[in-house]
């Protein structure tokens, strides 16, 4: 058997409360991998407790602090494997920056549940067992950081949580899951090219990075505040390919001689477009006055790399290593 670490930092899967009350996070690492059946099979757990708290409490800087965690962990326990135990509100975007910090080879699985612990058909020791599974197995080694859940494997770079209560709310739209488990046996389908590392030591300030979704209508009363507000970047997720009203053209152009500016698209899947529209407002005419192209990133994903970026002062390289980040770059 090999050993894997459980990192337990709450979340709905650690959640247990009085009916009419709300549920909240209280159980232990220990607590949640007891009576698992089969997990003390599958490998030797090291339980460590690092919180309690609901994923909306989570910062990108408390995820850099972890990850130093999570690594000295590993080194000390001689881990084949890490699993990261959080909820599921912001666990794509957690995994994600885990994913651009891990340099090595040693699977770190994340995963969560739907279901709090004492809800009828807790779905989190089956994701529990399954990520165990997955951290394990030396099929995983070299993939990065990965998201278990509802017995799928995806990438932390396109995972995302799309429905509110089922428990199969994780799933990759772009590219869809890169494999599964079955029967406690672990399946890699696809193999997805790592990006480039961000070395963030902890402590590192993370410079705030705004994000603002369009609608039609959308003014700019919201953008033209980024700059007086301090922030350090701006991530626009804009309509279809990257598009939006020619009446805000003017300001992102002024913001984007200030601060980068990074155009994402709204759409689930796809790719922002470079040369296909010229129109006032379309990706030609932003990308012309200085904004940046997503590529095949969500905005979300955005912000967290543009976040990290700017932490170790490497925009400059923004456009490229975006592009560093597609499955097939150019």
């Amino acid at each position: 058997m090999g050993r894997v670490v459980i990192w337990s930092l709450g979340g709905t899967i650690a959640s247990v409360g009085p009916a009419g009350t709300g549920a909240v996070p209280r159980l232990s690492a220990s607590e949640l991998v007891a009576g698992i059946p089969g997990l003390d099979t599958t490998a030797e757990l090291v339980p460590i407790d690092r919180g309690t708290v609901p994923s909306s409490e989570l910062g990108i800087d408390t995820v850099v602090e972890f990850y130093a965690g999570v690594r000295e962990a590993a080194r000390a326990h001689g881990a084949d494997g890490v699993v990261v135990l959080q909820g599921t509100d912001t666990l794509e975007e957690s995994a994600f920056v885990l994913d651009l910090l891990h340099a090595g080879d040693t699977p770190i699985v994340v995963t969560g549940a739907m279901r709090t612990a004492d809800a009828p058909g807790a779905d989190g020791p089956a994701n529990i067992a399954a990520a165990v599974a997955t951290a394990a197995s030396s099929v995983a080694r070299g993939l990065g950081v990965l998201v278990v859940a509802n017995e799928e494997i995806h990438a932390a770079r396109f995972v995302t949580k799309t429905h509110t209560s089922s428990t199969g709310t994780f799933t990759s739209p772009l590219t869809g899951r890169i494999g599964w488990t079955s029967e406690g046996r672990v399946r890699i389908a696809l193999r997805v090219p790592r990006g480039p590392v961000i070395e963030v030591a902890p402590g590192t300030v993370i410079p705030p990075v705004a994000l603002v979704k369009l609608g039609i209508g959308a003014d700019d009363r919201l953008l033209r505040h980024t700059i007086e507000e301090g922030y350090a970047g701006l991530v626009i997720e804009a309509f279809g390919g990257g598009h939006l009203p020619s009446a805000l053209v003017p300001v992102l152009e002024a913001i984007a001689r200030e601060m980068p500016v990074v155009l994402a698209s709204r759409t689930f899947t796809g790719e922002v477009l470079r040369k296909t529209y010229g129109f006032p407002g379309s990706e030609r005419d932003l990308l012309g006055r200085g904004l940046v192209a997503a590529g095949a990133l969500d905005a979300l994903k955005v912000r967290v790399l543009l976040s990290l970026l700017l932490a170790v002062g490497s925009e400059p390289a923004l456009a490229e290593t975006l592009d560093s980040y597609l499955t097939a770059a150019d």
